[in-house]
């Protein structure tokens, strides 16, 4: 089975967030993929891992000691790491693919992170950013705006796929996880 790591909020979100959330994580499984997560039961984080399992889905959480107050219970996987460096690498590396949905500073963070190691050539994983209601158009800009003052050395287009909906999202991980 091929793994989806995802990083989203932990925070409870606006109704136009959830049901983007829940219909990415439908589709996870329908498409025979796991989700590997930040292991949080609250937020986006409680609503991804809830529907991946009412959807008979494998989830894999992976905590970090400092927050392992609101992991999650009933997982088919828990991993407990020291940092959230320890945690991060332990996320990439357990996935076939990332996919960031709507989040704060701590998504932002890992995501860039997982692109950097990607430009690097430490990874050639798919990374998926789901632009839920335009949610990432300032970020889409600026990485294009480094593209073309030339603070990146590969294309926008090469690192991150942009997705405005969980369809997309799927459909092109389907594309590069043949």
């Amino acid at each position: 089975m091929k793994y989806i790591t995802v990083f989203c909020s932990a925070c409870d979100l606006d109704e136009k967030y959830t049901e983007s959330a829940k219909e990415f994580a439908t589709l996870l499984v329908k498409n025979k993929y796991g989700l590997v997560w930040g292991g949080s039961d609250v937020g986006l984080m409680k609503i991804i891992a809830s529907t991946v399992q009412e959807n008979h889905g494998r989830i894999v959480g992976i905590s970090v000691e400092h927050l392992q107050h609101k992991a999650r219970q009933n997982v088919d996987e828990m991993i407990v790491a020291k940092t959230l460096g320890e945690r991060k690498a332990t996320m990439l590396e357990r996935g076939n693919a990332i996919v960031l949905l709507v989040g704060g500073i701590g998504s932002l963070d890992e995501i860039t992170e997982i692109v950097e190691f990607k430009k690097h050539g430490f990874h050639n994983k798919p990374i998926v950013i789901l632009n839920t209601e335009h949610f990432y158009d300032g970020l889409k800009t600026q990485l294009e705006k480094m593209q073309d003052e030339g603070f990146l050395t590969s294309s926008v287009e090469h690192l991150i796929y942009f997705a405005d909906t969980p369809q997309e999202a799927i459909e092109y991980l389907n594309t590069q996880l043949q």
